[in-house]
């Protein structure tokens, strides 16, 4: 068996031009284009290309950006003060504080400062509180994007098996209770699981965000399963240059599932194409509009 390739690249941006096929009609409806602002604290290279690269899809699906690129010296009053000024700015639907943050501030501080209408990374504890019990909410994009992959390749997820490998706040929490909303029966495990390998091998669906390169293996996974790899790792290479790796060992899961996602190139444009997708969506609740359809 050789799994078929989830391809992320082909699925964000048929999101993408659906998304810019309908801001012109909020901007006729509204007046104005929805606005995302984005907020960066310091150099962190990883961090300005991600910034960067959000900056520039906002753009191309005719959203306005509003960049704040802020020295690494930045106080936590300070750039909580610029917070409380985006929640009151108007033309701001979405605000992003690219993380992590410089160690002066307290990241915790800073999320439950942005305005729960205005959080399109579905951070803050209103919008996480609202996905546990079931209520609309801004949630956060690489959860959205495995679901959107998910649903795209199986279609009806319910009655599935699955199991998120991972429990972070961003990633394994938030995809759980998505999976719950679909009618998954759920298993959130994590590195300290025990027999991890065999709570694997029952599972129609696994979502990797663990956070180690490879961890797992191609004899963990139940033929046929559909493999969601979140995670993104680099390793190094025989030349010195290093290469990105999963958290699965793409070859020797590829021989056995049903279905993967590759790294890169799997979840990773898929989580710049759900923050266009919550701020064309925090725009449309702001303004007091439905959501878009088929989003």
């Amino acid at each position: 068996m050789t799994a078929r390739r989830i391809d992320g690249k082909v699925a964000a941006q048929a999101i993408r031009d659906k998304i810019a096929a309908l801001v012109p009609e909020f901007a006729r409806r509204t007046g104005r284009a929805p606005g995302l602002a984005t907020v960066l604290v310091g150099e962190d290279p990883a961090s300005a290309v991600y910034v960067r690269s959000k900056n520039r899809a906002t753009a191309e699906v005719g959203m306005i950006s509003f960049a704040h690129n802020l020295p690494d010296t930045t106080s936590e009053d300070e750039l909580l003060q610029l917070i409380t000024e985006l929640n009151a700015d108007e033309r701001v639907d979405g605000t992003l504080v690219q993380l992590p943050l410089p160690p002066q501030i307290d990241s915790t501080r800073v999320i439950e400062t942005i305005e729960p209408s205005k959080d399109v990374d579905g951070f803050h504890p209103i919008n996480a509180g609202r996905l546990a019990s079931g209520l609309p909410a801004l949630v956060p994009c690489t959860p959205l994007g495995c679901l959107y992959l998910l649903k795209q390749e199986l279609g009806d997820l319910t009655g599935l098996d699955a199991v998120v490998i991972g429990r972070s706040n961003i990633v394994g929490k938030p995809v759980a209770q998505l999976l719950l909303a679909e009618n998954c029966t759920v298993t959130i495990a994590h590195s300290r699981t025990r027999n991890l390998p065999d709570v694997v091998r029952d599972m129609d669906v696994v979502i990797a965000a663990v956070g180690r390169a490879e961890m797992v293996r191609g004899d963990w996974i139940k033929p046929g399963a559909t493999v969601i790899d979140v995670g993104i790792n680099r390793i190094p290479t025989d030349e010195g240059k290093g290469r990105l790796v999963g958290d699965v060992a793409y070859d020797e899961a590829a021989g056995v599932a049903g279905a993967i996602t590759p790294v890169p190139g799997g979840v990773g444009p898929m989580t710049i194409a759900m923050l266009m997708r919550n701020t064309l969506v925090a725009a449309h609740r702001r303004a007091g509009l439905a959501d878009p359809e088929g989003l």
